[in-house]
């Protein structure tokens, strides 16, 4: 197992309102990660961890990913900024062996001494940190020379961009700057990464099912806590238009036998220099 945890490292203050929005998520979370586990699965192959590897998955969620990854045989910490998300991490992680180590530690400041990981990944989750450029130095300064990264992404300009519009627009808030989604220009990721990494890219579409748009919204207004988080802010009237904006891009998925949605996404596969 790897020994150089430190202590968790707070959270950074510009993260503290995003972990509040995450955790409402809750154990439901993993519902919303297994409507992408097509996509999280292709990181976690291309990581291609062997038996016995230190792996980092920074963002993990409810530890959909540290699972995936601990199917090797390797010793996988999961770290994320959202505590209720953890707790289900290692409830529902509690069966593997090497067990999976969770911690609370932000992605722009891991609680590890520099060249702790044999593998690093993070699927659709260091994307959405604040300081772009300071995950990725995290990301580099943490993996080991000839080290192996893969990272999943949403595409730039894709399916996931007109829904996490509907959120922010409703939300009220400022569209961050730079976009989470400018990690899906592989030109960006050369900028973050390409002096600890040398990159490669592979483009995937993730595959998501629904009887309606009904079931649609109820999937996610329970377990996603973007949407949570809007539902929550929100009077009844608007919370009304917040919905029928939703159901409409939903319901551009419809075909004969209900709803099929296609997100575009990349994997960035990384192995480290020396």
């Amino acid at each position: 197992m790897n020994e150089q945890a430190t202590q968790p490292a707070a959270i950074k203050p510009h993260h503290e309102f995003a972990a509040q929005i995450w955790d409402r998520g809750g154990p439901d979370y993993d519902n919303i990660s297994f409507g992408v586990s097509d996509a999280l699965a292709h990181a976690a192959q291309r990581l291609n961890p062997q038996p016995g590897d230190e792996v980092l998955d920074v963002a993990t969620g409810t530890g959909w990913t540290a699972r995936n990854v601990a199917r090797s045989g390797a010793h996988v910490t999961g770290t994320d900024i959202a505590s209720n998300l953890l707790r289900a991490a290692d409830a529902l992680s509690g069966h593997l062996q090497p067990a999976i180590s969770f911690q609370r530690a932000d992605a722009e400041d891991l609680p590890f001494s520099d060249a702790s990981f044999d593998g690093v990944i993070s699927t659709f989750g260091v994307m959405f940190a604040s300081d772009q450029a300071r995950a990725a130095r995290e990301l580099g300064r943490v993996c080991r020379k000839g080290g192996r990264l893969s990272l999943a992404v949403w595409a730039a300009g894709g399916t996931v961009q007109d829904f996490l519009g509907i959120i922010g627009q409703h939300s009220g808030a400022p569209p961050p700057d730079p976009s989470p989604l400018a990690w899906g220009d592989p030109d960006h990721v050369r900028d973050l990464l390409g002096e600890d990494f040398e990159l490669s890219f592979e483009e995937g579409v993730n595959h998501h099912y629904f009887d309606s748009v009904d079931d649609a919204w109820a999937w996610y207004a329970r377990g996603f806590g973007p949407m949570k988080q809007v539902i929550h802010d929100l009077p009844a009237d608007r919370q009304a238009a917040f919905r029928r904006d939703i159901d409409r891009y939903h319901g551009k998925f419809a075909g004969d036998t209900g709803l099929h949605i296609r997100r575009e996404y990349l994997v960035i596969i990384g192995r480290r220099k020396g």
